[in-house]
């Protein structure tokens, strides 16, 4: 293999990893710089150069500059679809952290965002800086790269990218996330019904009496006495969902 065609076979494999690790959580986080998160991908590219090389070599033998970009548009293309599988379930984490928020009174209270660039509610941001930080701390991210070298022998660099197959497992995907999410942020869901129900019956048995006043500390309280009980499993849930999701693909 003479120089131009191992540079060749980088830049290729950087087409999917860097395009996996644009909208990978963790490795996408925005508080990492730029430059920082490029320097990883290109890393992780030469790391793994020598293992791929040869099946990747076999693809590319012989091919027109067109065929050539035809592939590297490919390939960013599968890179960016297995990224975004994995940010779809923080995503939905994110969103149900919303719903958990306005659920016990706490959606006005605004903290940074840990992946985003908009405040989000604190106990939203506790959940997805948990979740992020849950990657690193149970050594996901190297199944994350397992994962990504996996991708190559069920989607081999071919030039093809399939939209329809991509598609259908975008919307698998979102449907796994938002199905364990509702599931873990579903005890606040209920505690919000049951509680807004009995204020809504003490006011119209009591309207002379401030409920409000009374209510919302009380709520609050309660909301943050739920998630102090349930917040291992409820991560627990999650990080399992994720965790299979890598590994079985």
């Amino acid at each position: 293999m003479v120089g131009s065609d191992a540079v060749l076979i980088a830049f290729v494999l950087f087409c999917r990893i860097g395009g996996c690790l644009m909208l990978m959580p963790g490795f996408s986080n925005v508080r990492i710089p730029l430059n920082v998160r490029l320097f990883i991908a290109f890393s992780i590219t030469l790391a793994l150069t020598p293992l791929l090389a040869r099946d990747i070599e076999k693809s590319l033998s012989g091919l027109a500059p067109m065929a050539l970009t035809k592939i590297f548009i490919s390939e960013t293309l599968v890179g960016a679809m297995i990224g975004f599988l994995g940010r779809s379930f923080y995503g939905a984490l994110e969103t149900l952290g919303g719903v958990i928020a306005m659920s016990i009174g706490l959606s006005s209270a605004l903290a940074g965002p840990i992946d985003e660039s908009e405040p989000l509610p604190a106990i939203t941001s506790l959940i997805t800086l948990t979740a992020t930080a849950s990657i690193f701390f149970m050594d996901l991210h190297w199944e994350i790269l397992r994962g990504i070298v996996l991708s190559y022998a069920a989607l081999p660099v071919a030039g093809i990218f399939d939209a329809r197959f991509d598609l259908v497992q975008v919307t698998d995907c979102l449907t796994k996330s938002f199905l364990v999410s509702l599931r873990i942020s579903s005890p606040f869901i209920t505690f919000a019904l049951m509680t807004n129900f009995v204020i809504g019956l003490a006011g119209k048995l009591a309207p002379q009496i401030p409920l409000y006043f009374i209510t919302v500390p009380a709520m609050i309280i309660g909301g943050i006495f739920l998630f102090y009980i349930i917040c291992t499993p409820f991560m627990q849930i999650f990080n399992l969902a994720f965790s299979k999701w890598i590994r079985d693909g």
